[in-house]
């Protein structure tokens, strides 16, 4: 089978030919149509995030080793299983939970896998969908598709999975539902998925910042009740308050998350405000420590989500009332092209590989 690795980081992904896994146990091999590219392979080709004050937080002191087949928004068919999996059969169409944990820490034993002390995730710490197959470790992390495309479904995984792990923190206080204000920073994949979550499970008033018209509009058509290009209009706090009654809003979402967006974010909270932060494009943030308990301030991360959380995610997208944008669809050989692009902002969307 041919699949794309990480050889090196910031060093041009290879299409190779690797050997084909055969499943075993509870074991079943997927034969890959759809695997979603994400700002996460973007950082692990780069090789870390940028941390406070200049330092680069490597991939590998987390654990990541190379050469890898990234990939972790995974959607196809199966291709054979191990002599143990009941609920599977060959030719099932399924999407991937791919993060997944070692099964005993703290966190995977309350069901929060995806915050494993050990994670395991696929694409990541493991091979993963940049393939033509890859080898899922266990048949239950495998959710059916019944009317979902391979393509919309993919990205569910990742972008919308964290941007639905993000809109439920966003809850509103009881009967202050109507009241309710939420800013979401960033309108690319995962942005353009939470106004359409928070619109789907919320009442809340949604206003998306980004610096790109294109993107704004996008966001608008899914449901914004206000947009502003903080570009254009480079005081965000003050549109945020002026659009609040003077107040700040209850919640930002900050899907970019860095030493800029950050400390706008925070500053545009109303007392009991939530900010929510998700973006790994890094950096740091000085805080005004006593305004935080002082004003009751909660800040919070918000990273992937439970499996839960996805089966609950692929039903809202199976009612129809959320959809993945698609904008670009690259094959395997393509692999470089599609991470240039996202690098560039050349994405409104989501960009999906197509390996077979």
């Amino acid at each position: 089978m041919k699949g794309a690795q990480i050889i090196k980081t910031n060093e041009p992904l290879q299409v190779n030919e690797l050997e084909q896994p055969k499943p075993q146990g509870n074991q079943v091999l997927l034969k890959v149509v759809a695997s979603g590219v994400c700002h996460s392979d973007l950082h692990l080709w780069e090789g870390g995030y940028a941390g406070p004050k200049g330092v680069f937080m490597k991939v590998e002191d987390r654990g990541v080793k190379f050469p890898l087949t990234p990939g972790h928004e995974i959607a196809g068919t199966v291709e054979s299983i191990g002599e143990s999996v009941k609920e599977i059969q060959i030719g099932d169409k399924v999407l991937v939970y791919p993060w997944l944990g070692e099964g005993s820490c703290p966190a995977c034993v309350s069901g929060e896998q995806n915050l494993c002390d050990s994670p395991r995730t696929l694409g990541i710490y493991q091979n993963g969908g940049y393939a033509q197959f890859v080898l899922i470790p266990d048949a239950k992390f495998l959710i059916k598709l019944d009317n979902l495309a391979f393509d919309s479904a993919s990205s569910l995984a990742c972008s919308g999975l964290t941007a639905y792990n993000a809109v439920k923190k966003a809850k509103p206080f009881g009967g202050l539902e109507k009241e309710h204000n939420i800013v979401i920073v960033g309108a690319g994949g995962l942005g353009l998925m939470g106004v359409q979550i928070a619109k789907a499970i919320y009442q809340s008033k949604i206003t998306v910042l980004d610096v790109n018209d294109q993107k704004l509009a996008e966001a608008r058509k899914l449901g914004a009740d206000n947009v502003i290009n903080s570009k254009e209009k480079p005081d965000v706090v003050k549109e945020i308050k002026d659009l609040t009654n003077g107040f700040g809003t209850d919640v930002v979402i900050d899907f970019v998350n860095n030493n800029f967006t950050s400390i706008n974010s925070f500053n545009m909270l109303r007392k009991r405000g939530k900010m929510i932060m998700v973006g790994l494009f890094g950096g740091s943030m000085e805080l005004n420590l006593p305004m935080i308990p002082l004003r009751g301030y909660t800040l919070t991360g918000a990273y992937t989500g439970t499996f839960g959380d996805l089966v609950e995610l692929v039903g809202l997208a199976s009612q129809g009332k959320v959809r993945t944008v698609i904008d670009k669809r690259f094959s395997l050989d393509q692999v470089n092209e599609a991470l240039h692009d996202l690098k560039n902002g050349k994405i409104i969307g989501r960009a999906i590989l197509n390996p077979n």
